[in-house]
């Protein structure tokens, strides 16, 4: 869906970063996370800077560049994001059907704004019904076009870095 709007493939990498999560990010650090040139990437930083959908900061000698939240179209472009990745939806069958789901995360490149065509995620809770993960999982694998790895954890540690995504 999001490929066939947006012709760059750079461009739709910049923004599933910037947009699934509140990440940020400079040129050569994008580029070596998209095996990507820098030219390539400040091309495409610039024009979607240009549109006023990024903003950057100079940070010394380094500018950075974030998702402008300001922006009109901010959340429907963080919904296009999230549907393309498929995972609001994931995320949302996992932690209804699963049982006493405390929290959930997302850890991992996905977390950090990366596709790399695998999610990891982490399950706080007691009891849950690892047959239907396990049933879930093949199934998200064909629709997403993604790996789901899932870690079931009966207590919290405190320590996870990622992305809360369900809690109580």
């Amino acid at each position: 869906m999001l490929d066939s709007l947006v012709t760059s493939k750079t461009r739709i990498k910049l923004l599933l970063k910037f947009f699934s999560h509140a990440n940020s990010g400079y040129l050569r650090s994008l580029a070596k996370d998209f095996d990507e040139s820098t030219n390539s990437v400040r091309v495409e930083l610039n024009r979607l800077t240009e549109a006023g959908l990024l903003v950057s900061v100079d940070e010394g000698k380094t500018k950075v560049y974030r998702a402008n939240e300001r922006h009109p179209f901010f959340t429907e472009i963080q919904a296009m994001v999230s549907k393309f990745l498929g995972l609001d939806e994931l995320v949302e069958k996992i932690v209804l059907r699963m049982g006493a789901v405390e929290r959930a995360y997302i850890i991992g490149d996905y977390a950090k704004g990366i596709d790399s065509g695998t999610v990891d995620m982490i399950l706080i809770g007691k009891n849950l019904d690892q047959d239907y993960l396990n049933f879930i999982l093949e199934k998200t694998y064909e629709k997403v076009k993604r790996k789901v790895k899932v870690e079931i954890l009966e207590e919290d540690p405190g320590d996870i870095s990622g992305i809360l995504v369900f809690g109580k």
